[in-house]
């Protein structure tokens, strides 16, 4: 059985793609995107969409997407409601009550918390795409710079796949 890549040779993948640096940080802001996206639980049906639709690079989406992951999704809910309520002006914070858990009660306490979390994560999708193409860009661009792309390696040699 075959061991998964580490994370430093995807990067290193990514960072070789035989596609220019503008594509790939393109790919990388979309991958961002949905990573902010309020759409939770369909963050790799989109990596997949985007990848299948628009032609991107599924690595590069994905290393953006996972931007949101088990150690940041609790910061990354944070700031979404607190970006749309703030835009909404409101003040009032989230509140539970953890006595009936049934489907009525859970989805009568989360309906007015809905449009600010979808509002915040918006913005956020939004402003970390923004930020995230020219940051992707720079940094694509220094790397390649530095360390060329050998001319005598072909895209499906077994070291590029």
């Amino acid at each position: 059985m075959a061991s998964l890549p580490s994370f430093r040779s995807l990067l290193k993948q990514v960072l070789h793609l035989r596609e220019s640096p503008q594509r790939t940080a393109l790919a990388f802001a979309i991958g961002v995107f949905i990573a902010f996206s309020p759409t939770y639980g369909l963050h790799t049906l989109m990596v997949l969409f985007c990848t299948w639709a628009l032609g991107l690079n599924f690595l590069a989406l994905m290393i953006g997407a996972f931007i949101n992951n088990p150690w940041t999704i609790v910061p990354i809910l944070g700031a979404t409601y607190w970006v749309g309520a703030l835009l909404l002006g409101r003040s009032d914070g989230p509140s539970f009550d953890w006595h009936d858990l049934s489907f009525t009660a859970i989805y009568e306490q989360v309906m007015p918390y809905a449009v600010p979390f979808f509002l915040g994560g918006l913005v956020l999708s939004l402003l970390g795409a923004v930020l995230a193409y020219p940051l992707a860009y720079y940094f694509l661009t220094k790397h390649r710079q530095a360390h060329p792309l050998d001319p005598t390696i072909r895209d499906d040699s077994p070291q590029n796949l």
